[in-house]
């Protein structure tokens, strides 16, 4: 029966069988030492008078564990037979043993179908994994219900501009930019839903905080008074997150050396107006209208100054910075809201207009044709009530959380401006 690594300290002394990949491996002649990596971890092998196989080969390992304080995680394996299940054809193009993300970044995404399997690259694939599953299970626990809709639409959430463009049978259709008009018609049905799903931006950008394709952690609420309440589960949904992270990824997490953040009971919060008197007044910085990368940035490091804090909410938007969909003030804002995180925006959100005749006049006032969302205006002719939700990039999170320069580290197989392979 096969043993995994991370058990084997139960079996000091016994002989296990291993199944992995040759890692590593060193051939001294009479001795051979070997590394042999499974989904848990890595452990040394040693034999003799093998012919080992290249690197990234599968392996079927037998021998007796021993405690060995030379060996990573002290132990090693005596091995008494080695199988070869499937050999490496050739050498990979990257040595994973010495995969270092921060070193050759176009070559580590070019063959990322083999360089993924190197620990440091894996990890933030871990971590974002336990970030999801914290994600569902406190919306879960609240009474919210997962959703899945549709990818293929005939118009974007937010207006024409960003919608990858494709071939539907005889019609044009796009690729979803964001859930968000069906997860708000869904709000008539469940109250409260989520969905985790990939979504798509056709930006021209090419940063290391940009992807076109990202998975997305959409929230919608039901029979809400204002943004303050969206505000504040997402509060709870994102410390229970990171509470997952820690307990399910917290050797990848170590592996990484990530600076781990503290969570706040309150998250502080500052109106878009205020933020941008404190960028202008007390920082010096020329801000426009909207908040550009580097005043993010300088908010951040406000925040952490201030407050003590990685996390910020900036709220009220003015209407010109919102979707049509968002919830206007009588002064020219919204109950719109951005949560910075180490001066990076991760989640856009807020209330929503929730009356038809509402919508219709904030499509009009932006020069977008009501006929062209029908679908969705439909069903607020039939009493919705008054809700809200927000979205969390899961990459730009993971990124920032973990320090990884660059949020294509985040993604398995990254889709940005020249990147559709592998």
């Amino acid at each position: 029966m096969r043993v995994l690594v991370k058990d084997l300290r139960e079996h000091v002394g016994k002989q296990v069988e291993l199944w992995g990949f040759l890692h590593w491996r060193r051939d001294l002649g009479k001795i051979q030492f070997l590394l042999l990596r499974d989904r848990t971890g890595i452990v040394q092998v040693v034999t003799g008078g093998q012919k080992l196989p290249l690197p990234e080969s599968s392996l079927k390992v037998r021998g007796v564990v021993v405690e060995s304080p030379k060996a990573p995680g002290g132990l090693e394996v005596q091995a008494e037979a080695i199988e070869v299940l499937s050999p490496a054809l050739e050498p990979t193009p990257v040595e994973i043993p010495k995969e270092e993300w921060r070193a050759h970044p176009d070559t580590l995404l070019e063959y990322r179908y083999v360089t993924l399997r190197g620990e440091k690259a894996r990890a933030p694939l871990k971590v974002q994994a336990a970030l999801v599953r914290g994600f569902r299970r406190y919306l879960d626990r609240e009474g919210f219900t997962e959703i899945f809709t549709p990818k293929v639409v005939r118009a974007g959430a937010e207006g024409g501009s960003g919608l990858f463009g494709v071939d539907y049978f005889e019609k044009r259709a796009y690729l979803a930019q964001s859930p968000q008009l069906y997860k708000q018609i869904l709000v008539g049905v469940f109250e409260r839903v989520y969905e985790v799903a990939p979504v798509w931006r056709m930006e021209e950008h090419h940063t290391s905080r940009h992807l076109n394709e990202y998975l997305s952690l959409d929230v919608e609420m039901g029979f809400i008074e204002s943004e303050e309440e969206v505000m504040d589960l997402e509060e709870k949904l994102l410390q229970e997150m990171l509470e997952e992270a820690l307990t399910g990824a917290g050797d990848e997490i170590r592996l990484l050396e990530a600076e781990w953040p503290s969570f706040p009971q309150d998250i502080p919060r500052l109106t878009h107006k205020e933020a941008r008197r404190i960028l202008k007044e007390e920082l010096g910085y020329p801000v426009g209208q909207d908040l550009s990368e580097e005043a993010e940035r300088l908010l951040g490091e406000y925040a952490k100054h201030r407050w003590g804090t990685d996390w910020l909410f900036v709220t009220k938007y003015p209407q010109a910075l919102r979707p049509f969909y968002t919830h206007p003030e009588p002064d020219g804002t919204t109950r719109g809201f951005d949560l910075l995180f180490r001066g990076l925006e991760i989640t856009s959100g807020g209330q929503r207009i929730h009356r038809y005749e509402d919508l219709v006049e904030s499509l009009k006032a932006r020069g977008m044709d009501p006929e062209g969302f029908q679908g969705y205006l439909e069903v607020f002719k039939y009493g919705m009530p008054p809700h809200g939700g927000f979205a969390i990039g899961a990459e730009r999170l993971t990124q920032k959380l973990l320090g990884l320069p660059n949020v294509r580290y985040a993604r398995a197989f990254p889709r940005d401006r020249h990147r559709l392979t592998p």
